[in-house]
């Protein structure tokens, strides 16, 4: 029975880790809590339910209005701005590309295309939504405090909610598995392919983002940019192109997970704030800044939610959440003032 609950937990907090690795990510480049990580997530699972159903998943309509929405605002920006020139290239960038995944997806909807290709378009199809809503909602206000960005980041989850319920309805989904069968380790214990294949995509990518981060121009960027914003700015790097870059690779991970979790649970419209609250749990054990503590603290996570739910389903959430209080008060006990730090957020 251990092993199998730390098989679970194991499993659970693989999908923990990339959701905290996403989280971290663009806490440290932007200053912003992202709340809404979970449902991006939910979305590509929900997306991925309607093509094996054989319908047009309702995330076309979703991205399609968050970009007219994007290319009206930048367009104003730039009309305003007298910057006539750099006009086509706005509305390349936030109106043309985001729509590549949607007419992929009108043309995958009720074919008999192979199920990994609608996998993929499931994940391509919710990469653009973080950016635009970022852009809509984040952008405008990225020099406010702190709070002002969370209560801002809260608004976008109950908009992604409330999108959700209208487009994709209030039933719950569950998505065929990705891999069959099962991988007998002694006559009574085995683990599913899925489960393997959640633990093996969870290294993966996490050895990828870490190459990515250290030998990559971008990725070198995006650490220059959370180390010290101001002294990015002064070397060159832009940080407005790096926030949009952290809400694409935020994206990216949403979508990976959200085609993961669908299999192996029933995802409703609404179910992105757990799984972002439970991913904030160890980003907060992680202190939102590292990404290694933020992997242990994943892992913790999801064995104590699967022991907590064998001892209790109904208090296996609050036995997750209970742990933040212990994690705040010895982070808050060793935390260091830095007047730097103030100063920068000030300005």
């Amino acid at each position: 029975m251990i092993l199998i609950l730390l098989t679970d937990g194991i499993a659970n907090g693989a999908i923990y880790l990339l959701a905290g690795i996403g989280m971290v990510l663009v806490f440290s480049v932007t200053r912003v809590v992202f709340v809404p990580f979970g449902d991006v997530a939910v979305f590509a699972a929900l997306s991925l339910a309607a093509f094996e159903a054989g319908h047009l998943p309702p995330t076309v309509w979703m991205v399609a209005l968050l970009a007219a929405i994007a290319v009206g605002l930048e367009v104003l920006r730039l009309g305003r701005a007298g910057d006539y020139r750099r006009i086509p290239a706005a509305v390349l960038g936030w109106g043309l590309l985001p729509a590549l995944p949607c007419l992929a997806a009108w043309s995958l909807a009720g074919s008999q295309a192979p199920a990994l290709l609608k996998v993929l378009c499931a994940i391509l199809l919710v990469v653009p939504v973080a950016p635009l809503a970022a852009r809509i909602l984040l952008q405008p206000i990225a020099d406010a405090s702190s709070l002002v960005l969370l209560m801002a980041a809260l608004v976008m989850h109950f908009l992604f909610a409330g999108l959700g319920l209208m487009f994709f309805g209030p039933e719950g989904h569950r998505t065929q598995a990705l891999l069959d069968g099962t991988w007998d380790l002694g006559a009574t214990f085995a683990v599913s392919m899925q489960t393997i294949l959640m633990v093996g995509a969870a290294a993966v990518l996490g050895l990828m983002f870490f190459l990515f981060f250290e030998y990559t121009l971008v990725g070198k960027a995006l650490r220059a940019t959370a180390v010290n914003r101001v002294g990015a700015r002064l070397v060159g790097v832009r940080p407005a192109r790096t926030a949009l870059m952290a809400y694409l690779c935020a994206s990216l991970l949403a979508g990976l997970i959200g085609v993961l979790i669908a299999p192996i649970t029933t995802l409703y419209y609404d179910s992105g704030f757990t799984i972002g609250l439970k991913a904030f749990v160890a980003a907060i054990i992680g202190g939102l800044t590292s990404y290694p503590l933020t992997a242990l603290g994943a892992i913790a996570v999801g064995i104590l939610e699967s022991f907590g739910a064998f001892w209790s389903g109904a208090l296996k959430d609050v036995i997750v959440f209970s742990v933040l209080i212990p994690v705040l008060l010895v982070r808050s006990y060793y935390a260091v003032h830095s007047e730097d730090e103030v100063e920068e957020i000030n300005q």
